[in-house]
């Protein structure tokens, strides 16, 4: 059989651990033997990203700049324990993080349904997507123990050398203390990418953030969106047949509840980062869900929105099977073929990463699964390790 051709490459960001090890069995068993796989391969494992100081990262997402579509396991964002357990240099960054701030992007996540996985909220029909903010908040924050008592300010100090201050709190005692920032151009992007997004996928756009109790940090967000929707894409929403509105984010939560899904719910870096693992879970796993970055430059980057899965890959270097769940990372690649078909018109290549996503559905909905989903699974099933499971999608493949 001839196999498909590619025209650009596909930027290829390895990973670490059990994820590390079902990405090399996926291209194997279920790409490499109908592609004539192109990709620029940069290795994210965490020990390379040692010896590099990083650097593997960043020429990762220049790559990707260049290139325009990435494909991006799991990685470890290393704690004190792991420093020790890897040797390393230093307590790295999330390579996420990194990309996601280079790239200037928003990470769109939603689930995989299947039948016989019913979700656990029983209103829920269609798939709700999370969209994230990507940049600051909590995860480009600044904060510090209080010893004692004291006063704690913000300083702003403009180019001229005048001050700002504002008192965050006069100590009395021990405490914290924590300093947040966002960018203008950051949130515009943010919100150009979720409104871009919803006309593509015609699906209407919420927004919610707690601009009652932030309201000068909470009522930027809301306030940009607002402006950006009513310039600029107001008409085209009209037109299309699909609404846009903001909500405090309390209220989101209880109107996402009430919902039917089928839509997307755009939210700020923490509470995306909380709020997609909330939708995964209760529509049926973390595994299910896909997940892709992407940039109002017109760069995508897919991956796996979950772990490393260490405690199966302590049990795989045993040499015990492990019944991980390959689907998230699956679809990354199909993400990401789909998506370099498109912008290189290959329809063979955006043909193979549907009959592929089919062929993972099928096999489930035959009742042959890995065990996270067999216990949830409301038919008959059979659960199967990673390795026999993605050798059940290529037969049926």
């Amino acid at each position: 059989m001839q196999k498909i051709a590619m025209k650009t490459p596909l930027v290829e960001m390895d990973g670490d651990e059990m994820t590390r090890v079902l990405w090399k069995w996926i291209k194997e068993m279920l790409l490499e033997p109908y592609i004539d796989l192109k990709t620029e391969y940069y290795d994210l494992g965490l020990p390379h990203r040692d010896e590099t100081s990083d650097q593997v990262t960043l020429d990762a997402a220049a790559a990707t700049e260049k290139y325009g579509v990435a494909v991006k396991c799991a990685t470890i964002t290393p704690n004190p324990q792991r420093v020790e357990e890897y040797h390393l240099k230093q307590m790295w960054k999330s390579p996420n993080a990194t990309i996601r701030a280079i790239l200037d992007g928003t990470v769109f996540r939603a689930p995989i349904l299947v039948r016989g996985v019913s979700p656990t909220v029983r209103t829920w029909q269609a798939p709700i997507t999370i969209a994230r903010h990507a940049y600051g908040d909590v995860y480009k924050n600044t904060e510090m123990k209080i010893p004692g008592p004291g006063k704690v300010e913000l300083v702003y100090t403009a180019e001229d050398g005048s001050e700002t201050r504002a008192l965050v709190h006069e100590f009395k005692g021990p405490g914290i203390a924590q300093g947040l920032h966002n960018l203008d151009g950051s949130i515009s992007s943010f919100a150009r990418a979720c409104f871009a997004y919803a006309l593509d996928t015609k699906q209407d756009l919420w927004f919610s953030t707690k601009d009652t109790i932030s309201k000068v940090y909470d009522h930027n967000f809301k306030d940009i969106f607002a402006e950006i929707y009513e310039n600029e894409y107001k008409a085209k929403f009209e037109e299309a047949g699909i609404t846009y509105f903001y909500t405090l984010i309390d209220d989101a939560v209880a109107r996402v509840i009430r919902s039917k899904g089928g839509f997307i719910w755009a939210c700020k870096n923490y509470d995306g980062d909380v709020m997609s693992d909330m939708i995964a879970t209760a529509f049926g796993s973390l595994s299910m869900m896909t997940s892709v970055l992407v940039s109002p430059k017109g760069y995508y980057e897919y991956e796996a929105a979950h772990g490393t899965v260490t405690r199966h890959y302590y049990r795989y270097l045993k040499g015990e099977e492990t019944g991980t769940n390959p689907v998230a990372t699956i679809y990354a690649w199909t993400g990401a073929l789909r998506k370099r078909g498109q912008l290189d018109d290959i329809p063979e290549l955006c043909a193979f990463a549907d009959k592929l996503e089919k062929a993972v559905i099928d096999t489930i909905e035959s009742g042959v699964m890995t065990g996270d989903l067999a216990a949830m699974y409301e038919g008959e099933a059979h659960s199967v390790p990673s390795r026999a499971f993605l050798q059940a999608i290529a037969d049926r493949l």
